[in-house]
């Protein structure tokens, strides 16, 4: 059952995602973006990480989709006669989806057994928190902490002059994109 709601997602994730590409219209592409967004969390929520699932939904489906709504609001962009984009565009989102659907197709025959089975052969994937340095302190970490906190403790404090960078540049954004509709105005 989880598989099937599994590729009920990633096929509504394709999808949109296509729908977005094809949109002439800036609107219509925000909101399929947005909808894209919402499949990969319930894909995130189907895989077992909720946290990262709430992330996605709160900062990229949430503040960034609204950010984009509201810059494309505010620019006031022309309207297309169409919502859809030329033949040739439609005949590489065509070939592009397919590829994918065969990817997914072929995915389809792995089990978790399978999967474990061929990890266990590789002996450089024994222990996971053999691929990177810092391997196991992580996983302590999250024990100790759960995982919002081994998220989080990095993030303000080894982190914390990028995150803050970051905010600057898109309150910057917010100001260039009211400055730009002022002058409209």
């Amino acid at each position: 059952m989880t598989e099937a709601v599994f590729y009920v997602f990633a096929a509504c994730a394709v999808a949109t995602a296509s729908m977005c590409v094809l949109s002439r219209s800036a609107m219509s592409a925000v909101l399929w973006l947005t909808a894209t967004m919402l499949s990969l969390a319930a894909l995130y929520v189907l895989l077992g990480a909720e946290f990262v699932a709430a992330i996605q939904v709160l900062v990229y489906a949430g503040a960034v989709m609204v950010l984009f709504l509201f810059v494309v609001m505010l620019l006031n962009l022309g309207h297309p006669t169409t919502d859809m984009r030329g033949p040739a565009a439609m005949a590489a989102t065509v070939v592009i989806a397919g590829l994918l659907a065969i990817q997914l197709f072929a995915l389809w025959s792995y089990s978790p057994d399978r999967l474990a089975a061929e990890i266990a052969q590789a002996p450089e994937f024994s222990d996971p928190a053999s691929l990177f340095a810092a391997g196991q302190a992580t996983r302590d970490d999250a024990v100790a902490r759960g995982v919002v906190g081994a998220v989080a403790a990095p993030l303000f404090e080894v982190y914390l002059v990028p995150f803050e960078i970051t905010s600057i540049l898109l309150l910057t954004a917010i100001v260039g994109a009211v400055v730009l509709a002022k002058r409209k105005i």
